[in-house]
């Protein structure tokens, strides 16, 4: 049965954890990555290393912060390296990429995503609901929401993959009662996330572990990782085409994230059959 593996994975800066990432790529195979916060310009992005490891880049960076790519043993193709804006609004952040891969007969629309934290100190008599940068993270997840919307009336699979920066369910963190309210467990923000799915789109990892509990981040303090003190924040997100071809998900956590100077994300994955 032909089948692709897809991999999304904050690297919290591509540069500092190139080792680990080349590591990773080795022992895990995956056919398509999809990182985030490189926080690399593109030209300082190691497209020599990663194409020796056997992928093609498409990349998106910006200095010191943000910055998305997709890597990819096959071609791609029709890159879109923006989301669409709503209305008249300008972004300049490095938060998104797209574009397609061809496997078989198939085509795979596939996009690398950093959603804002929304998080930071608050100004004076300003609240959490009321910063701009809890603003601006509810307006990317309705242009995510509005991109999708279109991309879903074309008949192909595809995978939006990345750091979403909301864990939707209790399941999803460590403890919601202390968490509930907080960035990234904010009830406006898991509003936001469940109108995405509810376009039709299919959190993976979930349609094949419906009551399981697994993370994908772990704060770098308090020892959140020794304690499991962690936040499932870490998609794929899957059109109707690709859910009916998912055969297996995982969270690869242990191996990655343990090791030393590690990113304080690990890889989620999905394989697909393709035909």
């Amino acid at each position: 049965m032909p089948q692709i593996k897809i991999a999304s994975f904050n690297v919290n800066s591509v540069k500092a954890r190139l080792p680990r990432l080349l590591e990773w790529l080795k022992i895990s195979n995956p056919d398509v990555v999809l990182l985030q916060e490189l926080k690399c310009v593109e030209t300082e992005f190691p497209f020599e290393a990663i194409f020796d490891a056997g992928y093609n880049a498409a990349v998106v960076g910006q200095k010191s912060y943000n910055g998305v790519a997709i890597l990819s043993k096959f071609k791609i193709e029709d890159v879109v390296k923006s989301l669409p804006v709503l209305d008249e609004e300008v972004d300049d952040q490095a938060r998104y990429i797209e574009g397609v891969i061809s496997v078989g007969n198939s085509a795979i629309r596939i996009a690398s995503i950093y959603v804002p934290n929304g998080g930071g100190d608050l100004l004076e008599n300003e609240t959490r609901e009321n910063s701009q940068k809890f603003i601006y993270k509810m307006k990317f997840f309705e242009r995510l929401k509005s991109h999708f919307s279109k991309l879903l009336e074309l008949d192909e699979m595809q995978i939006f993959g990345g750091d979403y920066n909301v864990a939707v369910e209790e399941i999803d963190v460590f403890d919601p009662v202390s968490l509930d309210g907080t960035v990234c467990f904010h009830p406006d923000e898991r509003k936001k996330f469940r109108s995405i799915l509810n376009l039709g789109i299919v959190d993976s990892h979930r349609s094949q572990n419906p009551r399981s509990q697994a993370f994908s981040w772990w704060d770098y303090r308090g020892g959140s990782w020794q304690h499991n003190k962690g936040m499932r924040i870490d998609y794929l997100l899957t059109s109707p085409q690709a859910t009916d071809k998912i055969l297996a998900t995982m969270i690869e956590d242990r191996g990655v994230r343990d090791q030393e100077k590690a990113s304080d994300h690990c890889p989620v994955c999905v394989t697909i059959e393709v035909v």
